[in-house]
């Protein structure tokens, strides 16, 4: 659920925000002065930010550009009509875009959902993100790399360091990663993992996968 912060001093404006855009399943904060807005900003947490230019205590405008020395969260500005040189101000200082009041609550939305669009799909791809000891490996394209640098992997070396990916800090048995790698129904010897975590170490690094004596193998990330 993404957090959405409201800096607006207007009560009413801001109450029917936060209501709309709990409507639509946000998780809402509200600041109802540039101080205070600032603080809750910079304490992060907050995947976008809707920012009144007026406010007290301290301008939409200087909390963005202090804002910007610490964060790169979205921030959609609210601008009275025709007020150019704050809509041209704001973007100067880092705003991702602006609306000017009085605006259609679809049109506001409509806004936040393009500013949040790649943030969600960053989310959605990193749950796809394997990492440990220098490795990562991405188990929808099954691209891998090292340091950075790209590891040709065949399938069951890929399955291999999956299942140690996935369970990282955690020994796993010979049996268990066969089981995994090559099916319940693979009858040959437990010593071919061992073959596979040598070609993965030759690909990668010896201390990427942990020999656990008397159980099988780790890969450590703590």
């Amino acid at each position: 659920m993404a957090k959405i912060l409201i800096v607006e001093d207007e009560e009413k404006l801001a109450r029917f925000l936060e209501l709309e855009l709990a409507h639509e399943g946000y998780a809402v904060a509200k600041a109802g002065d540039g101080r205070t807005g600032l603080t809750m900003a910079e304490g992060g947490g907050f995947d976008l930010i809707v920012l009144d230019i007026m406010l007290p205590e301290l301008s939409g405008l200087e909390l963005l550009r202090r804002l910007r020395r610490v964060s790169s969260v979205p921030v959609i500005l609210l601008t009275a009509r025709g007020a150019v040189t704050d809509k041209v101000s704001g973007l100067d200082m880092g705003a991702n875009d602006y609306i000017t009041k009085p605006f259609a609550i679809e049109e506001l939305l409509a806004r936040i959902r393009v500013l949040l669009r790649p943030r969600a799909e960053e989310a959605a791809e990193d749950e796809h993100i394997l990492r440990g000891c220098g490795i990562e490996m991405n188990t929808l394209s099954h691209a891998v790399t090292y340091a950075g640098a790209p590891v040709e992997l065949t399938n069951r070396e890929f399955v291999l360091l999956k299942t140690l990916l996935t369970n990282r800090n955690i020994a796993m048995t010979r049996e268990q990663l066969l089981e995994t790698a090559w099916g319940y129904d693979y009858m040959g010897e437990t010593n071919v993992v061992d073959v596979y975590v040598r070609y993965i170490r030759q690909k990668t690094a010896d201390n990427v996968i942990t020999t656990i004596r008397g159980v099988g193998y780790m890969i450590k990330t703590e």
